[in-house]
Formats: C-alpha cells, structure tokens, sequence
C-alpha cells in the first residue's frame, strides 16, 4: 500500500484498508499480546472484561491477578497467547514485531533456558514470512535483588536469540543502578536497549534512565513532555518513544486520548511509534491506534503516515 493510500484509509475511516498498510509494534508483552476473546474461545467459557478506566499498574495487576493469571501461566496457555499474539499482529499489517518475553518463562522448562530458546526459534520460524519476529527480553524491577533470575537473564542474552532487552513493572520498584551490569551486557551482545519509564514517574526520572543504562528507546516516557529541556535532550539524542495511547488512558496516566502528550512530544521533535502494549487488557491493535489518534483529532492524517513511515525506516523497510 502506497502512504495515500494509508492517508485516504484513514480520512474515510476505512479499517480494513488502515490494517492493509505495513507497521511495526515495537511494544508488546507476550503474556498479554492477544485479544480477550481469543483467550477465552482456548478455553471455552467467558472471563470478567477489564475495566474501562483503572488507578495505574496497581488496579490493572488486580484484575490481571484475580481474573487472568490462572489462565495464562502455564506453558501450554503462554505459547498459546504468544502464537495468538503474532497472529494478531500479522492480521493488523504488523511487519515487524519486537515482542516481549519475560525471563520468568524459564520456569516453565525442566530444561530452563534451553526450552525458551527451543520455543521462540521455532516461533520465529513459524511466522518468518509473514512478520519479522524480534524476540525481547524482559526484565521485571520487581526481581531486581532476584540472584536467580538474574543470573538467568545474564545467560538468556548468551543465547543470542533476544535482540532487545526490556526493564518493566513499577518504576519505584528498583533504580536502573540495579541493572547496569545486565545492560551494559546486552548492549556488548548488540541488543537493542528499552526500559520503560515516565509512564507515571518524573520528567527528570526518564532521562536519567537513559543515561544510567545508554538507552536506544523508552517504553512510554510520556512525562518527558512536561519539560522543553527534556524534549529537546530526547530529540537531540535521537532517543525513541515508544507509545501505547489506549493503555495510557485506561491506566489513568493521562486524562483521555485527545489531550495525549504524544502530540507535544512529536512537535518538538521527539521520535515517536505507534503500539498495543498489552492487547489483552487495552484491546486496541496497532492500526486502531493509529485511527483513535486520528479521530481524536491528535494527529492529521498526514502526520500518521510520517510517523508510521518513520517507524518501517528504522529497519530500513522502506
């Protein structure tokens, strides 16, 4: 699809031919990375909607915790989720797709590791024509003083089948300080180096991050737009931010999507992507993204196809 023809999809609300143009989702957790629906139709019965509107990570870990955990912490559920979660991404136009596997899975082998590696080769072999599947690896702050998990998440970047690393969960729940050595070891295996901050933490919190751990891309870091200076560092630094709106919004991070501070963060010239974070619970593909953001009145549809555009030149797609 040619970038008027994404333009026209959006300006007459055409969703079938929005999902038609090619995308990326560089910001998906694979435990949640598929619709509800597809969940339950697995196992055969209805689950509890998540709320529409909740009090940050606390309020959806509750719901996460008393409605799906059950479900989805098995290693049959986990690949199932997972391959639903690809297949979701491919049916959105998604051609590259940077999904996020917590190290915790280890547990899910007798063999630890080398059942993950086993699984997501095969996983990215599977879907290799139709998407290009960049595993991510996970961390959680919550596990930072985890000498096990640690050390598994040092030998998980030896198997040179993650090509990002990702640090999660409750900003508060750790300083980057206790990470340091497993970045700076990821960035030596030539990974890709995210973490999300600034979705409900300080301005200065984000770029400090950045530098703590040398950064190439924040997940979220939405409360950079509170500062001109912080903005302009991001830009200058070419530093990108990957953005969910949807879960923005029904965390309560922001107050709706068309006061989301993306457009703040786009006009002074931070870089900015599109993405689901957690299909699961925000319900919202990529492509349902782009067009919330345009029917908000956020972005022009021009602007949409710029962002989306610069997205598929990261990885020199077009």
């Amino acid at each position: 699809m040619e970038h008027t023809d994404f333009i026209e999809a959006l300006s007459t609300d055409d969703l079938d031919a929005i999902r038609a143009a090619p995308k990326t989702d560089v910001h998906s957790h694979a435990f949640l990375s598929t619709r509800l629906k597809n969940l339950e139709h697995w196992l055969g019965f209805s689950l509890t909607k998540p709320p529409k509107r909740m009090r940050g990570l606390e309020e959806m870990m509750e719901y996460i915790n008393e409605v799906l955990s059950h479900h989805i912490i098995t290693r049959e559920s986990f690949k199932f989720v997972a391959s639903a979660g690809v297949n979701d991404a491919i049916q959105d136009g998604v051609v590259v797709l940077e999904m996020s596997f917590d190290i915790r899975m280890a547990e899910y082998y007798p063999d630890e590791l080398v059942g993950v590696q086993v699984f997501l080769k095969t996983l990215v072999g599977q879907y290799q024509t139709q998407v290009e599947l960049r595993p991510e690896l996970g961390f959680p702050r919550t596990h930072a003083d985890d000498v096990k998990l640690m050390k598994l998440a040092h030998e998980a970047i030896e198997l040179g089948v993650f090509q990002s690393i990702d640090l999660y969960s409750y900003e508060e729940a750790c300083a980057p300080e206790a990470v340091k050595p497993l970045y700076a070891k990821a960035r030596a295996a030539g990974m890709k180096l995210k973490a999300h901050v600034g979705e409900f933490g300080g301005t200065e919190e984000v770029r400090q991050t950045v530098e703590v751990l040398d950064l190439d891309e924040v997940q979220h870091g939405i409360a950079a737009a509170e500062s001109i200076e912080i903005m302009q560092w991001l830009s200058q630094n070419q530093i990108q931010l990957n953005m969910c709106p949807t879960s923005n919004v029904m965390l309560s991070a922001v107050p709706n999507l068309a006061s989301h501070p993306i457009r703040i963060l786009f006009d002074n010239g931070v870089p900015v992507t599109i993405n689901t974070d957690d299909l699961m619970i925000f319900g919202q593909s990529v492509s349902e993204e782009y067009r919330n953001l345009y029917q908000a009145g956020v972005f022009s549809a021009q602007e949409l196809d710029n962002i989306r555009r610069a997205s598929l030149t990261s990885f020199t797609m077009e």
